[in-house]
């Protein structure tokens, strides 16, 4: 959430250092792998207790859900910066001249409702800055497809994933992104939805935990590695190092790095990563939380982040674009103060967030008089369940990680 809120601050520096700079994956395989593993605990049981159709059903609840969350997303922002442009006090206070509404691609809105409003409605229209909700929901509309294919076999789930996934990188499958133009959406659902049914999977028990030993160890951070001189603009892309070599080799395998389609190495760099952090952290996040309590209040904070990851994803890309505006009005973009403050006072508007809708799902009205304070909704840490899916969070619990 931290990552791709930098991610969407205009003009932000920081950007230079988060990991999609130095490798071919990034924030974004982050929130569709750790979903797909949410997505697994809340969902996987209610299929297994109650069949297909009222498992159908609640997906198709949560699908309602997200799609009002970025229809109501766009809106708001929409709003906010055609009431910042129109009303000229950024060009008459600060001598700002941006067209923030074209920087979003938003204008289309204005000057071509009739097209744009449907579009809006229907999904056909995605503006970049808006596409990952609208993945989300398309990946959502699978789950059903897939558990229905593991009523046959774990390995038939596997199959349908995979084709859709080769079928994606073929262009046999894509949607529509806007009316008027071929542009296709910036994140292809039906190849996003491997990762996603990846995390799926292993809490489902249909992928084992890998052991952790020095040769897995050694070869994932290898993998890490290797893919930095055609990851990292700063070797490929800069002159006096005299690395033509490493752009000709990016450039030749680019369909297998490709963000749209989520090419294989793509897949292949998160997994090393993902295991790599995996191992860090240890069996149930042990080395996370062993080190003092200051530390361990900072990972609790960073978790109850993660828990409330939509209504932050939301309020992020709601607080990057303001803070961009407040900041390019205040100071400008070339301090370093700024830059600073801007990322960091934005991260304390995450946190916020995420406490605050904590603390409104715990129904504190629901309490005996005096008890409803707001605390946090958790004062442990809470036992992980294992990548096999052992059972350990019960589906309501995952219900709160993915609400």
């Amino acid at each position: 959430m931290f990552i791709i809120y930098i991610a969407h601050v205009p003009w932000n520096w920081w950007t230079l250092w988060i990991p999609a700079r130095f490798g071919f994956s990034d924030a974004t395989e982050m929130f569709v792998f750790c979903s797909g593993m949410a997505s697994a605990l809340a969902f996987g049981k209610i299929f297994d207790l109650h069949g297909l159709g009222i498992g159908a059903a609640r997906i198709l609840h949560r699908m309602w859900q997200v799609y009002w969350a970025h229809i109501g997303q766009l809106l708001v922002i929409a709003v906010g910066l055609v009431m910042v442009h129109e009303s000229g006090y950024l060009q008459s206070c600060c001598g700002l001249t941006q067209d923030y509404i074209v920087s979003l691609n938003l204008w289309h809105l204005f000057n071509n409702t009739a097209v744009a409003l449907p579009g809006i409605m229907t999904l056909t229209w995605v503006p970049n800055y808006f596409d990952i909700l609208p993945m989300y929901i398309v990946i959502l509309a699978l789950i059903p497809v897939i558990m229905l294919a593991s009523r046959i076999s774990v390995k038939a789930a596997f199959a349908v994933s995979i084709s859709l996934w080769l079928a994606s990188q073929f262009d046999l499958l894509s949607l529509p992104a806007e009316p008027w133009s071929d542009r296709e959406w910036f994140f292809n659902p039906f190849a996003w939805q491997l990762l996603f049914f990846t995390g799926f999977a292993f809490m489902r028990g249909w992928i084992p935990a890998p052991p952790v030993n020095a040769k897995l160890l050694i070869l994932c951070t290898v993998i890490v590695l290797a893919t930095v001189p055609f990851a990292y603009f700063r070797v490929y892309g800069e002159a006096h190092l005299n690395w033509v070599w490493a752009r000709e080799v990016r450039d030749f395998i680019r369909p297998l790095w490709v963000k749209t389609e989520f090419g294989f190495l793509r897949y292949m760099h998160f997994l090393a990563l993902a295991y790599l952090a995996w191992a860090a952290a240890g069996e149930h996040g042990k080395y996370l939380l062993g080190h003092g309590k200051v530390w361990g209040g900072f990972v609790r904070v960073v978790q109850k982040v993660g828990q409330q990851s939509l209504a932050v994803f939301m309020a992020s890309l709601v607080v990057a674009q303001a803070a961009a505006i407040l900041r390019d009005m205040v100071w400008g973009r070339g301090e370093w103060i700024p830059q600073i403050l801007s990322n960091l006072l934005g991260f304390a508007a995450l946190i916020a967030v995420a406490y605050v809708v904590s603390w409104y799902k715990s129904e504190p009205w629901r309490k005996p008089p005096g008890k409803a304070t707001l605390q946090p909704e958790f004062t442990r840490q809470p036992s992980k369940p294992s990548a096999a899916g052992d059972g350990s969070h019960t589906a309501k619990d995952a219900e709160k990680l993915l609400n």
